[in-house]
C-alpha cells in the first residue's frame, strides 16, 4: 500500500515532493502489475479496486494511468475507461529491433566512457542477478536485468540516447517478462549477460555492441517472431 497521507502543516514544496513520490510509486506499482501479467493484456483497470489495493485516491491513480498510457502500456477510451494494451507482434518486433540498436550504440560508447566504478557496479549487479536466476526469483532477476541495461546505456554519457531508452524500456519489459515461459531462453540470456560484462571489462566496444544487439534478436526468435530484414 502506498502512503498518501501528508503531515499536517507541511510546507507546499514538501507536499509537492510527496505528491511526486506518490505518483512515481503508483506508476511503478501499476507498471509492475502489467509487466508481470498480473494485469494481463486486455484487462480493465478498475479504479475502485486499484485505489483500495494501493491505498490511494482516484486522482493520483488516474495520473499514473495517464503516464502508463503515454508509455503504450494502457489504452484510454473516450468513456475514460482504461485497459491494458494487447501485445502486438509487429510492434514488439519493431520495438526490440530499435532498442537493440540503441543498446548496441550505448554499449560501444560505454566501453570508451564508463568509469571503473560503473564497470564494477555492473559486474556486481550481474552476479546478484545470476543468484536470483538460480533461486528462480524472476521478479528480482528482471529488476536487476533492467537496471544493468540502463546502467550500461547511462555509462555511454549520451543524454539523448538515455532519454530514448527510458521511453522504450517499459514496453520492452513486457517482452522481457515472457522469458520466464521459455527456460532455455532464460538460460541463454544469462550467458549473453555474462558476455556483456566480459566485453565491458575488456573495453571491447565492438564485442559489446554485437552481443547487445544479438541479445534482442535472440529474444525475437524465441517469441516466435521473425527477425527484421537484414539491411546489410
Amino acid at each position: 500500500m502506498l502512503d498518501e497521507a501528508s503531515a499536517p502543516g507541511a510546507e507546499a514544496p514538501a507536499g509537492g515532493r510527496r505528491r511526486g513520490q506518490l505518483h512515481s510509486a503508483a506508476v511503478e506499482a501499476l507498471r509492475g502489475m502489467i509487466v508481470s501479467s498480473r494485469l494481463p493484456p486486455g484487462a480493465p483497470l478498475r479504479e475502485k479496486d486499484l485505489c483500495s489495493e494501493l491505498g490511494i485516491s482516484r486522482t493520483p491513480l488516474r495520473e499514473a494511468i495517464r503516464t502508463l498510457a503515454s508509455e503504450g502500456l494502457v489504452r484510454l477510451s473516450p468513456n475514460r475507461s482504461a485497459v491494458v494494451t494487447e501485445i502486438d507482434v509487429d510492434e514488439t518486433r519493431d520495438l526490440l529491433e530499435t532498442i537493440g540498436h540503441l543498446e548496441a550504440l550505448g554499449g560501444r560508447l560505454a566501453c570508451a566512457r564508463a568509469s571503473e566504478a560503473e564497470v564494477r557496479e555492473i559486474h556486481a549487479m550481474h552476479y546478484r542477478m545470476i543468484s536470483f536466476y538460480f533461486e528462480n526469483d524472476f521478479t528480482n532477476y528482471l529488476d536487476l536485468n533492467r537496471r544493468i541495461h540502463r546502467t550500461i546505456v547511462s555509462a555511454a554519457r549520451n543524454a539523448s540516447l538515455l532519454e530514448l531508452w527510458d521511453i522504450l524500456a517499459p514496453q520492452v519489459d513486457r517482452a522481457r517478462s515472457m522469458t520466464k515461459l521459455y527456460p532455455e531462453r532464460w538460460k541463454s540470456a544469462v550467458a549473453e549477460h555474462q558476455a556483456m560484462v566480459d566485453a565491458l571489462a575488456a573495453r571491447d566496444g565492438a564485442a559489446l555492441s554485437e552481443v547487445m544487439s544479438q541479445h534482442y534478436l535472440n529474444g525475437l526468435a524465441v517469441l516466435g517472431m521473425p527477425p527484421p530484414p537484414d539491411l546489410g
